[in-house]
């Protein structure tokens, strides 16, 4: 395990107490080093400054300085945040014909970002306008639009510095979580949220001066859980009928989400991977790849341990 913290032309690499943490979430949320040391005359430290940990051999983290927090007891507690962090501004967005892909790199050449591997996304977004919208929810926009048009799910993520796009298929870890892996677990199964079985969507067509509407339902679960809507609107060019089936197909199940503690560490593992589990929970064995949502490392005492949030 080795951190280095980059302060102009010095380098260093400081003792760290009571251990590092690293977490990552899969939407929206910078990936996070937090850790503590202790302030001396030697070690200089400021936002800004980049900081690097690598485990096992592995490239782990890299990312920059944004929160000192100084006790009177001479710890310094240090909370640096990867690339995805800049993603928090907020900038206006005209364009036309690109597919998510294309917007993230618009978007990292912009704001002078590094970028790493973009997959195909293979949908192109007629156009779009973002106005004052945050650069997380602009590439967020163009990746569900990209779900509801070709059913397939993308993932950013910053890689050791650099911005990254996968497709899902590419983001399978060989590891396996069942009860010998794990210290414990909660799984829950809703219909509270995310969950509708019928799709209502909405245009305003200006020519005809008429609004089409497109509805397509499920009465069977209509039947068991009682009329769960979703409302939307369409933009010029969509497909009323195929995007109100395609949400209809995505969201018409209960939401199933899995939280287990203390795992063995995996460096490859993240937000946005998917991971076997095999667990017999409640009289329903779970036995299939599922989504990391959330996912927390920590490295103590020579010790690798990690909590995930997992969703199937």
């Amino acid at each position: 395990m080795r951190l280095l913290i980059f302060h102009g032309d010095r380098v260093f690499e400081p003792v760290v107490l009571e251990g590092i943490v690293w977490q990552t979430e899969r939407k929206s949320s910078p990936g996070s080093l937090t850790f503590k040391v202790l302030a001396d005359d030697v070690l200089k430290i400021s936002e800004g400054d980049a900081v690097r940990f690598c485990c096992g051999g592995e490239n782990v983290f890299y990312g920059f300085v944004f929160t000192l927090s100084r006790g009177s007891d001479g710890v310094v507690s240090v909370t640096a945040y990867d690339q995805l962090r800049y993603l928090k501004n907020k900038d206006t967005y005209v364009y036309k014909n690109k597919t998510a892909g294309e917007v993230v790199k618009m978007i990292a050449a912009d704001f002078g970002l590094e970028t790493g591997i973009i997959d195909d996304t293979g949908y192109r977004i007629p156009s779009r306008v973002e106005s004052n919208s945050t650069l997380f929810d602009i590439i967020g926009n163009a990746l569900d639009l990209t779900l509801v048009n070709r059913r397939e799910m993308f993932v950013l993520f910053d890689d050791f510095g650099k911005l990254s796009l996968r497709d899902l298929k590419n983001m399978r870890v060989n590891i396996l979580i069942d009860s010998e892996t794990c210290e414990s677990f909660e799984y829950r199964s809703s219909i509270d949220s995310e969950t509708y079985n019928r799709i209502k969507l909405t245009y305003d067509n200006d020519k005809s001066g008429k609004r089409e509407v497109y509805i397509v339902q499920d009465g069977s679960n209509i039947n068991r859980w009682g009329v769960l809507q979703y409302y939307g609107t369409l933009k010029k060019d969509e497909n009323g009928s195929a995007k109100a089936q395609t949400l209809l197909e995505l969201y018409n199940d209960k939401t199933r989400s899995l939280d287990v503690k203390g795992v063995l560490g995996d460096c490859r593992v993240r937000a946005g991977s998917m991971v076997a589990v095999m667990l017999d929970i409640g009289g329903e064995r779970v036995s299939s790849f599922m989504l990391v949502e959330k996912c927390r490392h920590d490295f103590k005492g020579g010790i690798h341990l990690m909590d995930l949030s997992l969703r199937g």
